[in-house]
């Protein structure tokens, strides 16, 4: 399963939202993937319902690199980063549907450049983006 995060109109914060959307083209019976925006929350009752093995999260991190660096950051060090504009802590989310699901989580994050209020995805996001879609379709066409 798969769970895009993030504000499209806060710039660069809308990455995991954007991505999220162009992989919902590759949803079959066993990838789900679904639109979290700013409330990724209210996905925990169709997440445990469908109970995947694993649940991959995306979403714009603070990570103090360059812009559009990609990096998958364990559940240990979420807290040490700064996540998106969402309402909720990520590591909120992430204890509560571990505590109610056997789901193996992850969060692939990409670093912003701009996340002011403009629609426009910085290119050096963008080239991420481009590459996360690749990697993402190569990946789960073998499934």
């Amino acid at each position: 399963m798969i769970l895009g995060i993030g504000n499209e109109m806060r710039g660069d914060d809308g990455l995991g939202s954007i991505l999220a959307q162009k992989l919902s083209i590759l949803e079959n019976e066993n990838i789900t993937v679904f639109d979290g925006k700013t409330v990724p929350e209210n996905f925990t009752g169709a997440i445990k319902r469908e109970t995947p093995s694993h649940l991959i999260l995306l979403d714009a991190v603070e990570m103090n690199k360059t812009p559009g660096h990609i990096r998958l950051v364990s559940k240990e060090e979420i807290a040490n980063y700064s996540i998106s504009t969402h309402a909720m802590p990520l590591s909120f989310l992430i204890k509560y549907l571990e505590s109610t699901t056997p789901t193996k989580i992850m969060l692939l994050g990409i670093q912003p450049k701009n996340m002011d209020l403009i629609y426009e995805t910085s290119p050096e996001v963008q080239e991420s983006l481009n590459y996360v879609l690749k990697l993402f379709n190569h990946l789960l066409k073998t499934f």
